[in-house]
């Protein structure tokens, strides 16, 4: 019989290992160093944004005009101008750094207690973060000579040190952590030091070429800060869990006392074929963020097909290069009492499943109910969901040093750290009209205290008004100032002007964002499913099977979303993982945890139905093919799912809230989903389906039938040798068309 392409990709490598070896590190050194070279381009902020607000930007992008990363800092006494002392010492100090423009006199709060110093950072603003340090000691050092006061400081500059500061911290222990957790995760599922290196080696290579490659294409499709960071726990995720499936499918088939060539060509023409499917299936559904409207998903749907395609490749190339070299070495360095070697003969795993499949299989109605009720009562807080682009409170918690700073200052100073920027683009930006609709905002204010200041750049015909507003800068107040403005003043003030008008700003941003969010979401998901489905079905030449995976994959995500809810919007049990309720979740993540989840999820079902439909390939009844596919993928799954969910789990415990709503998410789906669902559902409501799992109908009779790899029955067992090879096996019992 013909072999499959994994199967062919697999031999080809096998007898030319050097090769294989030698180009897969050639390649990997090749795309770091490129990327090493080319730099990583960030997208700037007209791109990271949407609607109205991108508009705005991209106007002050295309005239040249740097807004100066602005400081605000704050001092506070216990009577009425008691700061007026620490006031002028932080003043002088501040502008002996050399660091700044021209420095306002303070503000006084309206109670006298509190004063507001401004000031503007010299230089390019997206560089200010990087040279703001001298201006910190200042503040702090001012702060250190007077004890009778308290300060505060929060601006663009110091916020940006701020964040990247504590983002290489977070992202550098995760990165620490992860790699250690999932080489001890992989010595105990192997028991040797070399099988459990193996695939992380792969993993991390197949890391370092995407971020290569990624570097280089950020040149064309610029990327968000954090894209590295979930590249790499993409890729460390699925480049372990291929290397698992394809590894542990090989030493099944040396235990069950196969030869080292034959067991390498069943791996290769079953897990292999298995990673191929999936890899593919991860790659498409997260094409689907493309469609998002978003350039923050754009790239991470970059990022993520780019490293699954990497890590598929090396599982299906390097890898079996490296197993035919090294054969029964893979054993090397044994770890005392760590999953012994099985008896020859056999190469069926988990005692576990076995216990539990006898009585799923025997009272599948009863499991498949339980198991449904369980999902859906998880998934049942994702109904009072709610959605929205977390605050600096909310974002890094209430007791962070910048929270606090923010907090104070617009309590004391509403609309001072984010007011809403009206952009205003003209071809005569001194017209009479024009000019009367901006002295119309000249001074004033939006019920915040505030006054509104323009700024004319008459040489580029573009005008900027920069409009306080109430609240705190994300409440309900500040976003009924912001409609009223966008909706109402403005319209009127340049009705009849010609003046092209739009609105920026951190409050303007997020609306922006979160509409363009709901947007997207349905082209995403109407992708990802179809596609899911046809591939399902291009796969398995079965409707049925297409369609549970789809039906699967949603319990396991809504699940997600309902624990995600119950943690951090209701704040059960929140404080057991470290963090605390912030009564929303992060308006990017639900389509996020959606594509990625919809991604991953393929990974088991294609490699557990991949084993089961080899079984009912060999003629076995549907019930004795379900037992025997779960038992012999359930080692590995495990394996596969416990190293993902402590991968996932690592990121849980970062400092930001997204990135922990992001953790948890996706480490409670992981784990529900190689658990409950493909452990308890799948076999329950496969066995309810009976023979109706491989139906082809008619009209699709056309689909191929692809080579599943499986070796027939009565060749198992054997050493080797003719006949016991799997590319030579028949289907026993082909799929039917009904």
């Amino acid at each position: 019989m013909k072999q499959n392409l994994a199967a062919r990709i697999g031999v080809w490598s096998a007898h030319h290992r050097k090769t294989a070896v030698i180009g897969w590190l050639l390649f990997v050194v090749l795309a770091a160093a490129l990327g090493g070279a080319s730099g990583l381009v960030e997208m700037s902020d007209s791109e990271s944004g949407a609607g109205d607000s991108a508009k705005a930007e991209k106007i002050l992008d295309d005239a040249g005009i740097d807004e100066p990363a602005g400081e605000l800092v704050m001092v506070s006494s216990r009577a009425a101008g008691g700061w007026r002392t620490a006031a002028g010492d932080l003043t002088e100090a501040v502008r002996g750094t050399g660091e700044t423009g021209p420095i306002a006199p303070p503000l006084a709060s309206e109670d006298g207690k509190d004063a507001l110093i401004r000031f503007e950072m010299k230089g390019d603003s997206k560089t200010a973060p990087d040279r703001v340090q001298p201006v910190l000691d200042a503040v702090r050092d001012t702060g250190d000579a007077h004890r009778d006061v308290r300060i505060y400081q929060f601006g663009e500059a110091s916020s940006g040190k701020w964040l990247n500061d504590l983002l290489a911290d977070d992202f550098r222990r995760a990165e620490f952590t992860a790699v250690p957790l999932a080489l001890g995760i992989l010595l105990v599922a192997f028991g040797a030091v070399v099988a459990a290196l193996l695939p992380v080696g792969l993993a991390l290579t197949a890391c370092m070429a995407a971020f290569g490659l990624l570097s280089l294409a950020s040149h064309q499709l610029h990327l968000f800060q954090t894209t590295y960071s979930v590249m790499f726990l993409m890729g460390l995720a699925v480049g372990v869990d291929y290397c698992l499936f394809y590894l542990r499918r090989e030493r099944d088939e040396r235990a069950a006392g196969r030869d080292a060539e034959t067991a390498l060509r069943i791996a290769a023409a079953t897990s292999g074929r298995a990673v191929l499917v999936s890899g593919v299936t991860v790659m498409v559904a997260m094409a689907g963020m493309f469609l998002s409207g978003l350039m923050l998903f754009k790239g991470f749907a970059l990022a993520t097909i780019m490293v699954v395609f990497i890590a598929m490749l090396g599982s299906v190339t390097v890898l079996p290069a490296l197993l035919a070299w090294l054969g029964d070495r893979i054993d090397a360095g044994r770890v005392p009492f760590l999953n012994r070697r099985k008896k020859k003969g056999t190469h069926e795993s988990g005692a576990l499943a076995g216990a539990l499949l006898g009585p799923v299989l025997a009272r599948p109605k009863l499991f498949a109910v339980a198991s449904v009720a369980v999902l859906v009562a998880l998934a049942a807080p994702a109904l009072g969901m709610k959605t929205e682009s977390l605050g600096m409170e909310k974002q890094f918690g209430s007791e962070a040093s910048l929270t606090v700073a923010y907090r104070n200052i617009t309590e004391a100073f509403p609309g001072g750290p984010a007011p809403a920027r009206v952009v205003v683009k003209a071809d005569d930006i001194g017209s009479e009209g024009i000019r009367k609709a901006l002295a119309e905002f000249e001074g004033t204010g939006s019920g915040s205290g505030g006054a509104a200041s323009v700024t004319v750049h008459a040489e580029r015909n573009v005008a900027e008004i920069e409009v306080p507003l109430p609240g705190n800068g994300s409440d309900e107040r500040s976003k009924a100032a912001l409609s009223e403005l966008r909706d109402k003043r403005l319209p009127a003030a340049f009705a009849g002007t010609g003046a092209e008008v739009h609105v920026t700003g951190d409050l303007a941003g997020s609306v922006d964002f979160n509409d363009q969010l709901k947007r997207g979401i349905v082209p995403v998901f109407a992708f990802i499913t179809a596609v899911t489905f046809l591939l399902m079905l291009f796969c398995f030449r079965s409707y049925v099977i297409a369609l549970t995976s789809i039906l699967l994959n949603l319990l396991s995500v809504v699940a997600a979303y309902g624990v995600m809810v119950a943690v951090f919007q209701h704040g059960w049990g929140a404080e057991l993982l470290g963090t605390e309720k912030v009564g929303a979740i992060e308006s990017w993540m639900p389509l996020f945890v959606l594509v990625v989840l919809f991604g991953l999820s393929m990974d088991y079902h294609v490699f557990v139905v991949s084993r089961i439909r080899e079984a009912r390939d060999r003629g076995l009844d549907t019930p004795s093919a379900i037992r025997q596919g779960i038992r012999r993928t359930a080692g590995a799954v495990t394996g596969a799912a416990a190293i993902m969910v402590a991968v996932f789990a690592v990121f849980g415990t970062l400092s930001m809230q997204d990135m922990q709503q992001m953790g948890v998410g996706l480490a409670v789906a992981v784990l529900l989903d190689a658990t409950l669902v493909r452990m308890v559902l799948l076999p329950s409501v496969m066995t309810l389906l009976g023979e109706r799992n491989w139906r082809t109908p008619k009209g699709l009779g056309w689909l191929p039938a692809l080579e599943h790899g499986g070796v027939p029955e009565d060749t198992e067992g054997a050493a080797g040798g003719a006949g016991a090879s799997p590319l030579g096996a028949r289907h026993a019992a082909p799929a039917r068309t009904r």
